[in-house]
C-alpha cells in the first residue's frame, strides 16, 4: 500500500497504534519511488545498524551540545584538533554487526554541527575530516569495509548546519542561507557519486530553525529536485523521508514501545541501544530485554529495526554495547527463519502476547507472553495447518477448526522473550 492510499484512509490502520510516522505530509513524487521488487531486498533484511559519531562524542553530552550549550561555532570547531580516533576499526565494527544479525548499516556522515567525515571539498570552510586532525576519509573506510564484509552501506545526512545563521533566518540571511543549501547539495553530490553504490540515504534534520516539519521546509531544500539529482546517480538507492518527499518508507523514531496493529506500507524504527545517540561517558544502555523486545513488536508488524551504537570519541564501542550486540545475534540466529525475509501476518499481533510472520506456506507464531498465551485459542485462519513445530524440529500438538487454532508448547520449551511456533499450511 502507498503512503497516499495510507493517507487517503486516514490512516485506519494506525488509530490504535503507538507508532508514530513522522513524515506523512511530505512531498508526493511517485517517479522517485523505488519499484517493490527494488525495495524487497530492504523489507527482507529487518536489521540493521546505525551509529552517531563525530566531534561531539568528544564532549560525551550528546549531538545537540554545540546547539543545547550555544556553543559558538568557532569554539566548537576546535574539537576538530582533538578528533583523532586512533582505536576507530570498520571491519571490526562490520564484523559485530554481522555477528549481531544485521544485513544494513548507516553511519553518521554529518550532523547538525556541520562537521563532514569524510573529504569534502563542498564543506563550508573546510570543516571535514581530512583537512583536520585526523586527516581521514572516514566515509570510504566505512563503505570499504562494510561492503567487503556483505552489509549493505547507508549513509545519513543532515542538510541543515547550526554554523549558518540563515537556517535559524532563512527568509531573512537569505544569502547566508542559499551557503547552506549550496553545502547540501555540494556534499549530497559528494557522498552519492564518490563511494561506490550507496544503497541507504538517510535523511534528517530538513526543518528550518527547529519549527516546523520537514515538508514546511520544502519551499527551501527544494527534495524533488535533490533527490532527482541522488536518482542520477543511486538508481536504486533506498531514500528515507527527511527530506522533504515522503521517501521509499516511513520513519518511527525513539525507544517507546510498538503496539496496534500490522503497518501495511515499508516503514522503520529506529532506537539507540545507549540511553544517548552518540557518545555518553556514563555508558548507559537500555536493558536487553527492552531491545529485544521492541524488536519483536516491529517485525510482527511489518517493521525493520535500524539500531543505533554510540562509539567512543576514539572509535572503540564501549563493551556493554559489544555484549548487547551479541546477545542479540545470538536471538536473530535462533529465530532468523521466523524473521529474515518474512511478511507480517496474517494474523494481527495482540499487544504483548503475540504477533505473526509469515514465509510462502509457513507461518510463525511469536508469542511473547507465554502464561497469557497458554490458554488462547487464535483467530481462524483460511489456510489449513498440516503440522506445527518449534524452530528446534519438535512437533507440537495443536487443533483447527471454524473457531480457530489452539496449540500446545511444552513449559520446558518455553522462551522468556520470544517463543517461536512453526505452522505450516498445506
Amino acid at each position: 500500500m502507498s503512503i497516499k492510499q495510507l493517507k487517503d484512509a486516514e490512516l485506519a490502520s494506525m488509530l490504535k497504534s503507538s507508532i508514530q510516522l513522522k513524515s506523512l505530509d511530505g512531498v508526493e513524487a511517485p517517479w522517485l519511488n523505488l519499484s517493490d521488487e527494488d525495495m524487497q531486498w530492504w523489507k527482507d533484511a529487518k536489521l540493521g545498524l546505525f551509529f552517531h559519531w563525530g566531534l561531539y562524542s568528544i564532549p560525551g553530552r550528546g549531538e545537540w551540545a554545540m546547539f543545547n550549550e550555544s556553543i559558538p561555532a568557532d569554539e566548537y570547531a576546535k574539537l576538530a584538533d582533538q578528533f583523532n580516533p586512533q582505536q576507530w576499526n570498520p571491519e571490526r565494527m562490520a564484523s559485530l554487526a554481522k555477528e549481531a544479525g544485521m544485513q544494513y548499516s548507516v553511519m553518521v556522515t554529518r550532523h547538525h554541527d556541520g562537521f563532514a567525515l569524510w573529504d569534502s571539498p563542498g564543506s563550508y570552510g573546510g570543516f571535514n575530516s581530512i583537512r583536520t586532525a585526523a586527516k581521514r576519509d572516514f566515509v570510504k573506510e566505512y563503505t570499504d569495509a562494510f561492503r567487503e564484509a556483505g552489509l549493505k552501506v547507508g549513509l545519513y545526512y543532515s542538510p541543515m548546519d547550526w554554523r549558518f545563521p540563515g537556517y535559524f533566518n532563512p527568509k531573512e540571511l537569505t544569502e547566508n542561507a542559499s551557503l547552506m543549501k549550496k553545502q547540501g547539495y555540494d556534499q549530497i553530490e559528494e557522498l552519492t557519486t564518490r563511494y561506490g553504490k550507496i544503497d541507504i540515504l538517510w535523511y534528517d534534520g530538513g526543518w528550518l530553525a527547529h519549527t516546523g516539519t520537514d515538508a514546511d521546509a520544502a519551499w527551501f531544500w527544494e527534495p524533488i529536485r535533490l533527490n532527482e539529482m541522488v536518482r542520477r546517480n543511486q538508481p536504486k538507492c533506498v531514500i528515507n523521508p527527511r527530506s522533504g518527499w515522503l521517501g521509499d518508507f516511513q520513519c518511527d523514531e525513539g525507544p517507546h514501545d510498538v503496539t496496534g496493529n500490522i503497518l501495511p506500507i515499508a516503514w522503520e524504527k529506529c532506537f539507540s541501544i545507549p540511553y544517548h545517540w552518540s557518545y555518553d561517558k556514563q555508558e548507559r544502555v537500555m536493558p536487553l530485554d527492552q531491545i529485544i523486545k521492541i524488536m519483536i513488536d516491529c517485525f510482527v508488524r511489518g517493521g525493520n529495526v535500524l539500531l543505533n551504537i554510540a562509539p567512543h570519541p576514539d572509535g572503540r564501542i564501549p563493551e556493554n554495547q559489544v555484549e548487547h550486540l551479541k546477545h542479540i545475534g545470538a536471538f536473530m540466529k535462533k529465530n532468523g527463519e521466523a524473521i529474515y525475509g518474512t511478511s507480517a501476518g496474517p494474523l494481527q499481533p495482540v499487544d504483548h502476547v503475540y504477533g505473526m510472520t509469515c514465509k510462502g506456506n509457513h507461518y510463525y507464531l511469536h508469542v511473547q507472553d507465554m502464561l497469557a498465551f497458554e490458554n488462547m485459542i487464535l483467530p481462524p485462519l483460511e489456510q489449513k495447518i498440516i503440522r506445527c513445530e518449534l524452530l528446534d524440529g519438535s512437533v507440537i500438538p495443536f487443533v483447527q477448526n471454524e473457531n480457530g487454532i489452539s496449540v500446545q508448547i511444552p513449559k520446558e520449551k518455553w522462551e522468556p522473550l520470544d517463543t517461536v511456533v512453526k505452522m505450516v499450511a498445506e
